[in-house]
Order: C-alpha cells, then sequence, then structure tokens
C-alpha cells in the first residue's frame, strides 16, 4: 500500500512562485539547479508558498538545505550514488525520491533509501534519442516494490499510453502542468 505520494512532479530549475501558481495541490515541485546554491531566504519564502498551495516542495543536490528547512524531501538523480543519513524519526514525512535508468541504478537507489523511483526516458526527449517505452518500462519497474513514476517525453501524444504501465505518477520539466493521465 502506498502513502499519499503526489501523482505529478514538475521538475525547476529557479525558485520562480510565478512558475508554479497554477499548479494543483497534488503536484510536487523538485528544484533541481547543480550549477548554483540556492539562497535560504529564497528556499524560505518558496517552501512557505508551497505549504499555503498545498504543494509538496523538494530540493536536489543540497541534502542540507532539505533537512534544515524541514522540506518535503529530497531528489537523488541517477548520477548520484552516495548514501544519505537515513531519514530521522522526527523527519517521517520527508519523501527521498531517486531517478534510476537501468536495473544496476534500481537498486542504488533502493538502498539510499528511497520512498519512490523515477524510471525513465519512459520516451523519447529531445535530448535522448534510446528510450524505454512500454514494455522495457513495465519489465524494468518490475525489479522494485517501490512505487515507480514514469519520467521523461511525456506529451499530450502518448500520456494515455502511461495507463499501460504500473506507475503511481509521472514527471516531466515542461509539459506536466498540461499533462493528467
Amino acid at each position: 500500500m502506498h502513502k499519499n505520494y503526489p501523482k505529478y512532479f514538475l521538475f525547476i530549475d529557479k525558485l520562480n512562485i510565478e512558475d508554479i501558481k497554477d499548479i494543483k495541490n497534488k503536484t510536487a515541485v523538485i528544484y533541481r539547479n547543480y550549477e548554483k546554491k540556492p539562497e535560504i531566504d529564497e528556499v524560505k519564502r518558496f517552501k512557505n508558498f508551497c505549504k499555503k498551495k498545498k504543494i509538496k516542495f523538494l530540493i536536489s543536490h543540497y541534502f542540507d538545505i532539505a533537512t534544515k528547512l524541514n522540506l518535503d524531501g529530497f531528489y537523488i538523480p541517477a548520477f548520484n550514488k552516495k548514501f544519505f543519513m537515513k531519514r530521522k524519526n522526527y523527519l517521517n514525512k520527508f519523501m527521498m525520491v531517486g531517478s534510476a535508468h537501468n536495473f544496476k541504478e534500481i537498486r542504488i537507489k533502493e538502498r539510499q533509501g528511497v520512498n519512490l523511483i523515477f524510471i525513465s526516458p519512459i520516451f523519447k526527449t529531445k535530448k535522448q534519442d534510446n528510450f524505454l517505452d512500454i514494455i522495457k518500462f513495465n519489465n524494468l519497474s518490475n525489479f522494485s516494490k517501490k512505487p515507480i513514476i514514469a519520467l521523461g517525453g511525456l506529451n499530450i501524444e502518448n500520456i494515455k499510453k502511461i495507463k499501460m504501465t504500473n506507475c503511481l505518477g509521472i514527471a516531466g520539466i515542461s509539459n506536466i502542468k498540461k499533462l493528467k493521465f
């Protein structure tokens, strides 16, 4: 049985409140900017806005900020193989999510203690020509008992195919605001 996890995840690289004003409360926002560490005050303002809108707010790469500011969670990209502290009891609602592209990365994410695994790319993206598609995606998702999120290449044309997967939700960078499955 799955906890009450969000169905939709939106990746952002700027903490701009205007970009998320239209987001519904079943969505989580993941700040993912590896080039610039965010200012603490900026993260606090963004967190407060998300809390008012009942949007989950996760951050990538800066575990110290995620735990210090008691954010909703932390995102671990596929290339990150480091192991993090186990969630403390006071952070029992703290969500750890991570991306994986293959069986080996799925096992690493499980050892890192993630609650959800994003498997990607499910469909062709602008940056990647090789993608999983439905059958390979389902095969990979069967390797874990963790809830799975479909990531990559989602658009209006292929969103209905998601119903053929055993994923809990979807994630993306731009189209996620328009897509519902």
